[in-house]
């Protein structure tokens, strides 16, 4: 298939590599010209993916036109950079070549308008007057394992049954296995929530507070993320498989996790400033954190500990306080959802 990846940071160059190596034609595009020229004279993303060499079969490029003959799309960029990049991707497209296949890999919620990625795509392509068959990429997978030929397994979903299941098998390798679904509400939502807990998490293994702790957190911030997934649509099922439970598990535990890392620093004392200063890495929980708890707060779903991260990297609440109010909170059945 030939494949065009629309972001160079860790993920994407992954992504791009990983299909390289199957046998796909891969172009890999950077939003800084500066990247991608370095990336084209190293073969190697030394700022987002340093061990990885990038085979010499993927094309590199700074420029949008380069990729519109692409039969599939990923876009694998921060959800706060995913409308322009889809936006000026599709208005690069000629007129009348038919519907293009637009896969997202980003993991988040747009903070203003609080659309998941699938509405903003099918915003712009109306707005651009062009045909989408939308699919979302998603589960438990950090980018240098895939990379690297680590077993990996995830979730393709698409409301068109056939595209997820067309794409489950052209995308399938031996080391990268995925799994088709019809729930694209409940992948995108599982995906986004899931961020914000594992910064939570990330608080419980900074202050040091035991296993315990942390596998409480996780088991009831499933909870919170399988409320918010059920009210707008999604399915139960899909969040207590790889979207949701299985990605909940890797970014909560993973030392790769950037959102656990972040939650972390933040129980050693560091401001949100302070961490976000020192990095082009982008840690989405900070700003899920805000979307899902409006998001929630839409439907009234109840989402303790989202609402408690919002305090924590918005208002300067202290993460001991935290935990001593989650934990004195009204007692319940555990089963109530």
């Amino acid at each position: 298939m030939k494949l065009a990846v629309l972001g160079a940071g860790s993920w994407g160059t992954a992504l791009a590599v990983h299909f390289a190596g199957a046998g796909h034609e891969v172009t890999l595009w950077a939003r800084r010209p500066g990247l991608a020229e370095e990336l084209r004279r190293e073969r190697r993303n030394a700022e987002f993916l340093p061990d990885i060499e990038i085979p010499a079969s993927v094309t590199l490029t700074a420029e949008l036109t380069d990729t519109v003959t692409a039969e599939a799309v990923l876009v694998v960029v921060p959800s706060h950079g995913f409308r322009q990049v889809v936006r000026d991707f599709l208005r690069r497209l000629p007129e009348g070549g038919g519907p293009r296949v637009v896969i997202s890999a980003a993991k988040g919620i747009e903070t203003d308008t609080l659309a998941r990625m699938s509405e903003v795509t099918f915003e712009e392509a109306v707005a651009a007057d062009r045909e989408v068959r939308y699919a979302v990429l998603s589960g438990p997978n950090f980018a240098a394992e895939l990379a690297a030929g680590a077993p990996t397994v995830a979730v393709i979903a698409s409301e068109d049954e056939e595209l997820a299941t067309e794409l489950r098998e052209t995308l399938s390798t031996g080391t990268f296995r995925l799994y088709s679904s019809t729930d694209v509400v409940g992948v995108e939502l599982g995906a986004a929530s899931k961020n914000v807990i594992a910064i939570a998490a990330g608080v419980v293994v900074g202050l040091e507070l035991g296993h315990n702790t942390v596998a409480a957190l996780m088991t009831r911030g499933l909870h919170e993320i399988t409320r918010l997934g059920l009210a707008y649509g999604g399915r139960s099922r899909t969040l207590a498989g790889l979207a949701g439970m299985g990605d909940l598990v890797l970014t909560c535990t993973g030392p790769l996790s950037r959102n656990r890392t972040l939650g972390v620093r933040l129980a050693s004392g560091e401001t949100l400033e302070e961490i976000s200063g020192g990095t082009h890495m982008v840690a989405e929980g900070v700003r899920n954190s805000l979307a899902i708890a409006r998001l929630a707060e839409r439907r009234g779903v109840e989402m303790p500990i989202t609402e408690q991260m919002v305090k924590v990297l918005y208002h300067g609440k202290s993460v001991r306080r935290v935990v001593r109010e989650l934990m004195t909170r009204e007692l319940r059945a555990e089963a109530e959802l």
